[in-house]
């Protein structure tokens, strides 16, 4: 079958793979439609990040090259024989976290944690087989398309939880790529009254108001913590930093006011030089998010299917796989109008 393999830095190539034999706790899923997330433009452009180059793959036991893709959704075309709660025709969406599972779904995703196309072979294929603990149903209102979204949205809708946003909070989005647009959608569907979203593309920062931003600010044409205290004095609620750099780090921890949160977000691909003392001098609380628990991921499911979220905005492409890499990858490094970019494999509905 075709798949997008991963081989080293600037090296994805669409080639015949083949897929290995369904184990007894698996299914195979026919591909739908699957996702170009950040952490795959960050392997693309600077890894290996997450991707095992040897044999330290300790829970998928796969190392590069492997396929890409952990934002998909498909149908599923043959259960393994153990399997207890799926059948053949299912409509689903995949959850790629994979963990060991031994403790409470809030700890046990920072334990093992390892992912379907990133750490061993995912959805960028006709065919991906996928334990059933990571299968989720999708609501039969809901698209093979919008499954594709489940995984980034709730990426946003755990990071929200984790930060604390209330009802009325004023809240700080410093990035305005997909994951800075999906928390906008999240921390509005949590109630927050004000959402300052910050970026240097003025095509994101539309997009941003197009989704639920009440205030935007250009960083490279405004002082960002002077914009932000602007509107919000004492500082805001709750601050995001979604961009992975150090000046939006500082940024965010100077625009929250005493004792709020500032929530990390983004994949730094290198470590920044940091001074702790700007907390000490502030008393903003950082705090950290990283994927979701299985009850997230099914409530986000749950709120799509509701219409409280609506991450569909977020797609400004729809791409073929023999065209991931120029229209894909190279297409997100270059074009800062574009945002998600979906890519089609069976192109079920």
């Amino acid at each position: 079958m075709k798949a997008a393999v991963w081989h080293g830095l600037k090296d994805i190539r669409v080639e015949d793979v083949e897929l290995r034999a369904l184990r007894e706790d698996e299914v195979k899923v026919r591909v739908a439609w699957a996702g170009i997330c950040g952490s795959d433009l960050h392997e693309y452009e600077e890894g290996p990040v997450f991707v095992p180059v040897d044999a330290k793959a300790d829970l998928t036991g796969e190392v590069a090259p492997l396929t890409m893709g952990h934002e998909f959704a498909g149908v599923i075309e043959e259960v393994g024989s153990k399997v207890t709660n799926f059948k053949v025709g299912d409509r689903v969406v995949v959850n790629p976290t994979l963990t060991y599972r031994k403790k409470h779904e809030e700890v046990d995703r920072f334990d093992g944690f390892n992912f379907i196309g990133l750490h061993g072979n995912g959805g960028f294929a006709k065919y991906a087989n996928v334990p059933e603990t990571n299968i989720h149903r999708l609501a039969d209102n809901l698209t093979l398309q919008d499954g594709a979204l489940v995984e980034p949205m709730a990426v946003a809708v755990q990071a929200v939880k984790d930060s604390g946003v209330e009802l009325g909070d004023t809240v700080a989005v410093f990035g305005a790529g997909p994951i800075g647009l999906l928390t906008i959608i999240a921390a509005k569907a949590s109630g927050a009254s004000k959402i300052i979203v910050l970026d240097l593309s003025d095509n994101r920062l539309e997009k941003a108001k197009e989704l639920g931003a009440t205030h935007v600010i250009n960083s490279g044409k405004e002082e960002p913590v002077q914009a932000v205290r602007a509107i919000a004095p004492d500082g805001v609620d709750v601050s995001f930093e979604v961009a992975g750099v150090a000046p939006t780090f500082k940024q965010a921890i100077d625009v929250t006011k005493p004792k709020g949160n500032m929530m990390i977000i983004s994949i730094f691909a290198r470590p920044i030089e940091w001074n702790p003392i700007q907390l000490i001098n502030t008393g903003v609380n950082v705090l950290s998010s990283i994927v979701y628990t299985p009850s997230t991921f099914q409530r986000t499911i749950d709120a799509m299917s509701t219409g409280q979220l609506n991450p569909q905005g977020i797609i400004t492409s729809q791409i073929v796989l023999d065209d991931i890499v120029d229209k894909g990858f190279e297409a997100l490094t270059n074009d800062k109008t574009q945002s998600k970019i979906l890519v089609e494999l069976s192109g079920e509905k």
